[in-house]
């Protein structure tokens, strides 16, 4: 009877593992495998790439993406927050207030390090 009920999951699990792992192997049987020197050098877009691929790049493009993350995480959580407000215990609300109060002081950080350059 235990077999009953697991060998549905059973059966998918071994199909989700073999899956993956036939279709790379066969697929190295129809792949071509000519190496050229057009095939060996770095895509970028279709240009030619023009000097050194590592470059250094300035602390502020960082703050971007830190400030960028902290606006997306509370867009998508403020959004589910906002669907669901009239739902949600007193405590999941200060809980929230106090996840967009951290992301909030995260900001307020960034913004006072002047580091940031807007125009």
């Amino acid at each position: 009877m235990l077999l009953e009920k697991y060998l549905p999951v059973a059966v998918f699990a071994m199909v989700t593992i073999l899956f993956p792992v036939l279709a790379f192997y066969v697929s190295r049987f129809f792949r071509p495998t000519r190496k050229t020197a057009q095939k060996a050098i770095t895509y970028e877009c279709g240009e030619v790439p023009i000097g050194e691929a590592q470059i250094q790049f300035h602390f502020q493009y960082y703050i971007f993406g830190i400030i960028f993350i902290i606006f997306d995480v509370i867009t998508v959580f403020l959004m589910v927050w906002a669907l669901a407000f009239s739902d949600l215990s007193d405590l999941a609300k200060i809980y929230m207030a106090i996840f967009v109060i951290i992301l909030l002081i995260g900001l307020a950080y960034a913004l006072k390090k002047e580091e940031i350059i807007w125009i």
